[in-house]
């Protein structure tokens, strides 16, 4: 007999929680768990930057009874996301599994940069179309140099183009 382990499954010291982290490569992204199922991000620097995305369905699970959860999903485009955070330490670990018509040689990007909601069935069509295979992995660590719980399902977190924010909005500490 194969004993199994799931710690309790509460996510209380998560939810609503307002991330912004910085990947060791520099690319800079923010990340809302709006609530149990779905989740809100901007991406401001990368192979994507200027993407955004709200109420995209996740799964997510609690790793340990420490502050570890991670949240995993499958875009429209055909990208498949694993985001590992440690609250405790700070950290995050993110995994993406691009297709090839996004990440591949000579493909095109560009054509995921827009607010993903505005445009689901455009990002369909560019997955059909592809290619997919083989999908390009990004595996990088990161650091959270921003945390702050705003509450759960606040639209204003998460709410206009990486473009139409502030100067300096992205290098806020807390």
């Amino acid at each position: 007999m194969v004993a199994s382990f799931r710690p309790q499954q509460d996510f209380s010291d998560f939810l609503g929680t307002h991330f912004i982290y910085t990947y060791a490569n520099g690319w800079r992204y923010e990340w809302y768990a709006r609530n149990e199922g779905q989740c809100d991000y901007r991406i401001h620097h990368g192979l994507v930057g200027g993407r955004w995305a709200t109420r995209q369905a996740i799964g997510l699970v609690r790793l340990s009874e420490d502050l570890q959860f991670q949240a995993n999903w499958h875009e429209p485009t055909g990208t498949c996301v694993s985001l590992f955070f440690d609250l405790t330490r700070r950290r995050l670990q993110g995994t993406a599994f691009f297709p090839q018509w996004i990440a591949g040689d000579g493909q095109h990007p560009e054509r995921a940069i827009c607010y993903q909601n505005d445009f689901i069935e455009d990002m369909r069509r560019f997955r059909d179309e592809g290619p997919a295979y083989p999908y390009v992995t990004f595996s990088e660590f990161a650091t959270i140099t921003y945390m702050k719980n705003v509450g759960t399902d606040n639209n204003e977190v998460i709410s206009m183009a990486p473009g139409q924010l502030p100067d300096g909005y992205t290098d806020r500490v807390s």
